[in-house]
């Protein structure tokens, strides 16, 4: 599955920060919503604008970021 089509940026909503096709949610908000614990099935009863797709774009979009992510050492 590619995010590309999901997650979107637009300089002036939510400071620019990815969220899920151009709505106010962004991709850390569901991310942390599932760091705290919460299934995808509870986010989807939260935000019933959200679908399963949306979800897995977010976990896609992280990987991403996290595999060209450069770590410097100092």
């Amino acid at each position: 599955m590619s995010y590309h089509d999901i997650i979107t940026l637009e300089p002036g909503k939510r400071g620019g920060k990815p969220c899920i096709r151009g709505l106010r949610i962004t991709v850390y908000d569901v991310l942390d919503s599932l760091a705290a614990g919460m299934t995808a099935e509870q986010i989807l009863d939260d935000f019933d604008y959200l679908t399963k797709d949306d979800i897995l774009a977010c976990l896609a979009y992280a990987a991403d970021r996290e595999r060209h992510q450069l770590v410097i050492n100092a």
